[in-house]
C-alpha cells in the first residue's frame, strides 16, 4: 500500500487546503496522474501520483487544512508496479512532489460522430480549473486560445458569459454567471456574508501575526523627488517607443536597483536574524521581493540576484512575475530566498503606512503615492513630483539611526538616477 502524504512546496509551509480531488475511492491512476490539488499561502499546486494502481481511501476530504506528511489518500499499487522483493501489501511511505500548471488527463469526450474512446487532455493552470469548477463549467469543452491550446482564465470567462455554463451553486436555471462579481451579496438580503478564514487568507493572517509577535517594528518615513527618474524613464522610452531593446521600463525597477545598492553599504538590512544560534547572518545575494495583491490574497515573488541585473533586466522579470502572480500561476521557486521587501502602493492611492516586515527579513520599504507638488529649491518655488516612503525595520537588529541612513542613501540614488550607473557591475 502507497501512503500519498503532503510535502512541503514552499518556503515555510506546514500546511495546505485541499481544494479539490480528481479522483475518487476505486479510480485505477497512473503514476504522474494528477490526485489532489492544494492551496497554501503561495501557490496551488496538484499531487500527482507516485504509483499506477487503485485509490484504496481518501483519508481527509476538500475543505480540509493538512499538514505536512500528513496521509492524504492510499493507492495499492498494481502488481506490476510493486517491487519483485517486496508484497503489494507491503506499506509504503511516499512523499509526492507537487507540481503545478499540470496537464491533467480528462473523461470520454463527445465529438459530432459520439463518443471518442480516447482521453482527452486538457492543457490549463490549476486556478484556471478552479474557476471552471465553481461555475459549474465542464473545462473539456472549452476551445484553449493560450499556447498549444491552452485554456486561459479568460477563455473560461468567455464561455461563461456566452451563458453555456451553469453556476455549481444553481438549481438548474438558465442564466449567465460573471464570476468576477458572483461573491457581491444581495442587496435585498438581510443575511451577513461569510467568507471562508481558511487556505491562504489564514495562512498571511498567521504570519502578520508571527512577525509582529516576533518583530519590534519600528517604522521611519521620508519623503523623496522622484522628478527626475521619472524624466529618465520618459527619456528611455522616447528612444525606444516600440519597447524593441526593452527600455520601456518600470519606474519600480529604478527603486528595486536604488535598494540593491543602497543594501550593499548597509547589509545589516539585508540579513536574517538566527535567535537560535544567536547570530545575524548577513546574506550574500541580493533577493527583492514584490509584495504583489492578486484575488487570492497577498503574495511576495522574489526578483533573484538584483546584484548581478541591470535596471531592463529586473523590469522585465518584475513584469512577468507580477503578471505570474495575479494569475496565480507562480511556482514554488519564485516565491523563495527573499531578503528584503518592497511594497508599491502608490498606484493604488496610498500617502502613507506601517508596513509588517515579511519575516523572517529585517527590513521593508514602501512605495506611496507620486503627487506634484510646490517645493523650495534653492531660492524658488517649483513643482515637483513627490513621493512619501515607510522604512520598516527590526529594531533588534538595527538602530534607527542606520535606518534613517539606509533610507537617506536610497533616497540620493532615486533622486540621482544616473549616480546608479556609477555603481553598476
Amino acid at each position: 500500500m502507497v501512503e500519498v502524504k503532503l510535502h512541503d512546496i514552499g518556503e515555510g509551509m506546514h500546511e495546505g487546503e485541499v481544494i479539490h480531488f480528481f479522483v475518487k475511492t476505486g479510480d485505477k491512476v497512473k503514476v504522474d496522474q494528477p490526485l489532489v490539488e492544494v492551496q497554501t499561502d503561495k501557490v496551488t499546486a496538484e499531487l500527482p501520483s507516485p504509483a499506477a494502481g487503485t485509490i484504496k481511501d481518501i483519508k481527509v476530504k476538500e475543505g480540509d487544512v493538512v499538514t505536512v506528511g500528513s496521509v492524504i489518500l492510499t493507492i495499492e499499487a498494481s502488481s506490476s508496479a510493486a517491487p519483485s522483493n517486496q508484497k503489494t501489501e507491503e506499506q509504503t511511505n511516499v512523499t509526492t512532489q507537487p507540481v503545478v500548471d499540470k496537464i491533467i488527463p480528462s473523461k470520454n469526450t463527445v465529438f459530432a460522430g459520439g463518443i471518442s474512446t480516447l482521453n482527452k487532455r486538457v492543457l490549463a493552470a490549476p486556478f484556471t480549473r478552479k474557476i471552471a469548477r465553481e461555475n459549474g463549467v465542464d473545462i473539456e469543452q472549452i476551445v484553449g486560445t493560450g499556447p498549444g491550446g491552452r485554456v486561459t482564465d479568460q477563455d473560461v470567462y468567455n464561455f461563461i458569459e456566452n451563458g453555456s455554463a451553469l453556476s455549481a451553486k444553481e438549481d438548474n436555471t438558465s442564466k449567465t454567471v460573471d464570476v468576477r462579481h458572483s461573491k457581491v451579496p444581495s442587496f435585498h438580503s438581510n443575511e451577513a456574508e461569510e467568507i471562508p478564514f481558511k487556505g491562504r487568507r489564514k495562512q498571511i493572517a498567521k504570519k502578520m501575526v508571527q512577525s509582529l509577535a516576533t518583530i519590534p517594528h519600528v517604522t521611519h518615513f521620508e519623503e523623496i523627488d522622484v522628478t527626475a527618474v521619472m524624466d529618465l524613464k520618459k527619456q528611455l522610452k522616447a528612444m525606444d517607443p516600440e519597447n524593441k531593446r526593452g527600455m520601456n521600463v518600470s519606474v519600480a525597477a529604478f527603486f528595486v536597483k536604488a535598494i540593491q545598492i543602497a543594501l550593499k553599504d548597509f547589509p545589516i538590512f539585508n540579513a536574517k536574524l538566527d535567535e537560535e544560534k544567536e547570530v545575524i547572518r548577513l546574506e550574500k545575494n541580493v533577493n527583492i521581493g514584490i509584495a504583489t495583491d492578486s484575488d487570492e490574497g497577498l503574495i511576495v515573488p522574489v526578483i533573484s540576484h538584483v546584484e548581478q541585473r541591470n535596471v531592463r533586466d529586473i523590469a522585465r522579470d518584475m513584469k512577468d512575475k507580477i503578471t505570474r502572480a495575479k494569475t496565480n500561476k507562480l511556482k514554488g521557486s519564485d516565491m523563495t530566498g527573499g531578503t528584503f521587501t518592497i511594497s508599491n502602493v502608490g498606484p493604488l492611492g496610498s500617502i502613507a503606512a506601517t508596513p509588517i516586515i515579511n519575516h523572517p527579513e529585517v527590513a521593508l520599504m514602501a512605495f506611496h503615492k507620486t503627487k506634484k507638488t510646490p517645493v523650495v529649491v534653492g531660492d524658488d518655488i517649483v513643482i515637483r513630483s513627490m513621493m512619501n516612503v515607510s522604512m520598516s525595520f527590526d529594531h533588534r537588529v538595527a538602530d534607527g539611526a542606520t535606518a534613517v541612513m539606509f533610507t537617506n542613501r536610497v533616497k540620493e540614488l532615486i533622486e540621482n538616477p544616473y549616480f546608479m550607473t556609477l555603481e553598476l557591475i
